[in-house]
């Protein structure tokens, strides 16, 4: 990192400081949504009742329970027609985004998929929680933006493809 312009004695290091900062900026955010995810996913693939469509802690029922509040009922429909199989496709979404955006492969792929995950479960789900930022769906979904503007500048695959592109030309 360099400081432009600079005169005086350590201003170039305090520019330089800001430059790393801005440039590692969304990685504690990218680390957090990342664990989150995969952690998630393989809850959901290791818990034996969420993929049922009746009883305790299973999808079906969580779907049934949230049909008439859901800002899109639709939805719900839709997940309740193979409940099993709508629970697979979270789970197996949810470990996805969680690896893509930890290695920060394809990271604003990743981030979408995050962020699609976090607004159908905000519409569906959490929808009738009030105050509205009780949900935490919602404040997954503001939380996705950042990446899918930003991708994954640093640490990541993303980067280090990139950088290996510009020196082959």
């Amino acid at each position: 990192m360099r400081a432009y312009g600079t005169n005086s004695r350590g201003l170039g290091e305090v520019t330089s400081i800001r430059e790393l900062a801005r440039e590692h900026a969304l990685l504690p955010l990218r680390i957090f949504l990342g664990v989150t995810f995969l952690y998630a996913g393989l809850d959901k693939l290791t818990d034996s009742a969420f993929f049922r469509a009746t009883g305790p802690g299973s999808i079906g029922e969580t779907m049934h329970a949230v049909r008439d509040s859901a800002a899109i009922p639709a939805l719900v429909d839709l997940a309740l027609k193979s409940p099993g199989a709508f629970g697979h496709a979270i789970a197996f979404g949810e470990l996805a985004v969680g690896i893509g955006t930890l290695i920060g492969l394809w990271a604003r792929l990743a981030a979408l998929g995050g962020a699609l995950i976090s607004l159908s479960l905000w519409l569906t789900v959490s929808w009738q929680v009030k105050p509205y930022y009780f949900g935490n769906d919602l404040a997954y979904l503001m939380a996705w933006l950042p990446l899918v503007l930003g991708g994954a500048a640093s640490f990541s695959v993303d980067a280090f493809l990139a950088s290996r592109r510009r020196r082959i030309r």
